[in-house]
């Protein structure tokens, strides 16, 4: 029977799986408790955070579908990235931490219902942020806009100029 202690954690991580879009589960070992809150720190910028979790209570927190998909990375010591907004800002804070302190192990992620390997997190990792994506987008749409009112304008400048050119010559015929 469950103590009442462990009874609030596993409450505490059904409610984080909940409120998780994304799950990107590591293996801590080495690391420490101050390398650990610094990493903490960093996803939390990005609005993820970082649990350490024991595994029988994190498989029966996740239910039986979400348990059955990662029940197979649920061994060792076991870290959980709950990530909220886009993939793409934890997968980064990750690679970023241990570049600056030391490599973080990711055992799986479980982005948007699919399961990713650790390689393809590393992928995520070397993308722009969506808000680097949508700048691009909006750049790219305006472009277009941009030249044409250049062109446009161009056409009004020109017929300036010529105008401003046979002014002066009648000017300079009559004095």
């Amino acid at each position: 029977m469950p103590t009442a202690r462990k009874e609030a954690a596993i409450s505490d991580l059904r409610e984080s799986i909940a409120g998780a879009k994304h799950l990107i589960l590591t293996d801590y070992t080495g690391l420490t408790v101050g390398e650990i809150t610094r990493l903490r720190g960093e996803l939390r910028k990005d609005g993820s955070a970082y649990a350490v979790v024991k595994n029988t209570l994190f498989r029966i927190a996740a239910g039986d579908e979400l348990a059955s998909k990662l029940g197979a990375f649920l061994a060792g010591p076991t870290g959980v990235v709950f990530a909220t907004g886009d993939p793409v800002s934890p997968a980064k804070a990750l690679k970023s931490f241990g570049d600056a302190v030391k490599n973080v192990n990711v055992k799986v992620a479980y982005i948007d219902g699919i399961l990713v390997d650790a390689k393809q997190v590393w992928v995520l990792a070397s993308l722009p942020s969506r808000h680097e994506l949508l700048a691009k987008l909006v750049g790219s749409l305006a472009s277009p806009m941009r030249g044409l009112v250049t062109v446009l304008a161009g056409n009004q400048s020109g017929l300036v100029r010529v105008l401003s050119a046979v002014r002066e010559k009648k000017l300079a015929a009559e004095a």
